[in-house]
């Protein structure tokens, strides 16, 4: 999937600063879930709890695990029919398309995320997906390679996937957890806003909550790893933790010339190694700032 904020690009990095046997790993705000599968692959196996706010999201992971066949099945149905004529086959299966089940939702929602402006995904106040069609040369919607190997990972011993806020999923957290938090951004612009992944926004006084759950979790003895927007007011709520700022470039902003030299920021509940460079060769360079004291 590819999703706003999506860590795929920064995944090997972020893993330097997980622990190298873990013990159970707690991701509540999934999205693409790039840490959760990179550490699935390079890590001895591991106990999870995954989840996300947005049920859509969540059903499309639970149609990989259990019937990946079935879905792929669904999903070259659509990319014959996109192939043919695009720009109508997307605004039927947007607007029009009745998905019967939950299979044919999730394949619904990949062939969305496939099709739609830079992978985007918004919803109105309603619920409806309201993303324009993108530009795109046959695109690949279904590889059924890749869903299969995701479905090995979520099939795996003590995987389980939910639809949940994440305070109900870090509050189950216990000490040893490793706790990857990758919240909706912090707007740094007023025309920055992506965080509308459901009918429910993430605003400001929802970082201040979430920096509390962070604190929270690092008393309890949690690893602790949290990416948000470069942000004084993020920098603020996390004073006294070790931060780093991570260059990046972003797919989704609209105009070009702003998807590159873009940073976020990383938070560790404890000192982490620094972060010295992303894995692809000519990425920008990746800042430090020593961790504060309390």
């Amino acid at each position: 999937m590819k999703w706003a904020g999506g860590k795929r690009r920064l995944a090997r990095p972020l893993a330097a600063l997980c622990p190298e046997h873990i013990e159970r790993y707690v991701e509540p705000f999934l999205g693409s879930g790039a840490l959760f599968l990179y550490l699935a692959q390079t890590r001895p196996s591991f106990p999870a709890a995954l989840s996300d706010s947005n049920a859509e999201l969540v059903n499309v992971y639970r149609c990989v695990r259990d019937s990946a066949g079935e879905l792929a099945e669904i999903l070259e149905d659509h990319e014959r029919k996109y192939y043919k004529n695009p720009e109508r086959h997307y605004y039927r299966v947007r607007d029009d398309y009745k998905a019967q089940g939950r299979i044919e939702r999730a394949a619904r929602m990949i062939f969305l995320n496939k099709t739609c402006y830079n992978g985007l995904y918004r919803v109105n106040r309603s619920g409806r997906f309201n993303v324009p069609h993108g530009t795109y040369v046959r695109p690949a919607i279904c590889n059924r390679r890749t869903l299969a190997a995701a479905s090995d990972i979520l099939n795996r011993s003590g995987v389980w996937i939910r639809s949940a806020d994440y305070t109900r999923a870090t509050a189950a957290c216990r000490a040893g957890d490793l706790v990857y938090l990758d919240p909706p951004y912090l707007p740094l612009t007023k025309t920055a806003n992506f965080t509308d992944y459901t009918t429910q926004s993430f605003d400001y006084d929802d970082h201040v909550a979430l920096a509390r759950e962070f604190h929270r979790l690092a008393d309890l003895g949690c690893t602790v790893v949290l990416s948000n927007s470069n942000s004084a007011r993020i920098r603020n709520l996390y004073d006294g933790f070790a931060i780093q700022t991570v260059g990046i470039n972003r797919s989704i902003n609209c105009n070009a010339s702003r998807r590159t030299g873009q940073s976020e920021l990383v938070v560790t509940s404890a000192p982490a190694p620094v972060i010295r460079r992303l894995p692809q060769r000519g990425r920008q360079a990746l800042r430090a700032s020593a961790p504060r004291t309390s």
